[in-house]
């Protein structure tokens, strides 16, 4: 009987006692420190972000800026690189087809665009002949731009025959520079 008694009592201390034992465990308290070294730490995660995602605004600025310039030197090229012919010629050069290649894939690039082709001579031969002249000049280049597949729709010709010299001279300096081709957009 004592033993039974010893087995019933160290039943009723030891097993409570076990069960009050397992059943708390320690919960872990964050320190301030550590709460304060977590936030430091998205705060510096959320800055690093907030600087790449300013550097890769700039560097996108910058490449579309980059596109906007050469954006604008291929128009300017195309409005400001005319076409010289020879003398009483409406046949192009080889340096006027060289530009001409150039100007047809801007004008293929930029499919909104329409441009006039001027046709000028210089101030020698009368006004009918240099107008049918310049007409020639016009159309001896829309015909090169259309054969490098540029619509003709796009382009139109005029002549301006000698009424626009580029220079005033009356020298062959001065007409080589005004039997020319130009070209503006519409």
């Amino acid at each position: 009987m004592r033993k039974k008694l010893l087995i019933h009592l160290a039943m009723v201390l030891v097993i409570p006692g076990l069960l009050l034992t397992v059943s708390c465990a320690k919960k872990t308290i964050r320190s301030e420190t550590s709460l304060s070294q977590q936030a430091e730490d998205e705060a510096a995660a959320e800055k690093a972000s907030q600087e790449e995602l300013a550097r890769q605004q700039a560097i996108e600025e910058q490449r579309l800026q980059e596109e906007a310039e050469r954006m604008a030197a291929a128009r300017n090229m195309f409005l400001n690189e005319d076409i010289f012919f020879e003398f009483d010629s409406a046949v192009l050069l080889a340096e006027a087809q060289s530009i001409l290649r150039k100007k047809a894939e801007w004008l293929i690039n930029n499919a909104e665009a329409a441009a006039t082709i001027e046709g000028h001579c210089d101030e020698r031969g009368t006004n009918e002949y240099n107008l049918a002249l310049g007409d020639q000049r016009a159309e001896s280049a829309k015909t090169f731009l259309m054969d490098l597949g540029v619509e003709g729709s796009r382009l139109s010709g005029i002549s301006y025959g000698e009424e626009r010299p580029v220079d005033p001279g009356h020298n062959e300096e001065a007409w080589a520079k005004n039997r020319r081709g130009h070209f503006t957009i519409n």
